[in-house]
């Protein structure tokens, strides 16, 4: 079953778990630590709760609010490899590109022009993150997996690729 945007009822969550908690909305307030004003105004509709404001609610009926992915996985927070990992602006790397700590030869786009190696960067390519991310899935998943053929190294998919290289 697929969920979209138009399936996400705050006010029906915070009804069932007011429910399951078996308490009045100035009890489920006080455990919660909100006021009963806050807990009325959002299951008449009146107010939008917060992502943490649902999260306290819901965790009074021992509820937790996860994402699930189309196949019904829960999807995990990402976390970085460590919470200093930032480049030399002191900014985060982009979530949406795997960081790499140590890069190996070849692994740092600098290489080609004899820069110096720095001591974490990130794989601009999408193209070759995809081949990459497909063989390490394919790797750790093996015994799901045997009836595929395995996807290319990233090295296969460079000898097929030049031009972009």
């Amino acid at each position: 079953m697929v969920w979209g945007p138009d399936d996400f009822h705050p006010i029906g969550l915070v009804r069932a778990a007011r429910r399951r908690a078996d308490c009045s909305q100035r009890e489920l307030a006080e455990r919660a630590g909100l006021s009963p004003s806050t807990v009325g105004r959002i299951e008449a509709g009146s107010l939008a709760p917060s992502i943490g404001t649902l999260t306290r609610l819901l965790a009074v009926a021992d509820l937790a609010l996860v994402a699930i992915d189309p196949d019904g996985h829960v999807v995990r927070p990402m976390l970085d490899h460590r919470d200093d990992l930032r480049d030399g602006a002191d900014r985060r790397y982009p979530a949406h590109l795997d960081t790499v700590l140590d890069p190996r030869p070849g692994e740092w786009w600098g290489d080609r022009y004899g820069l110096s190696r720095p001591p974490e960067t990130f794989r601009r390519d999408r193209r070759r993150r995809d081949a990459q991310r497909a063989r390490s899935v394919w790797e750790v998943r093996v015994a799901q997996q045997r009836h595929r053929p395995p996807p290319p190294t990233a090295r296969e998919w460079q000898r097929r690729h030049p031009d972009l290289w």
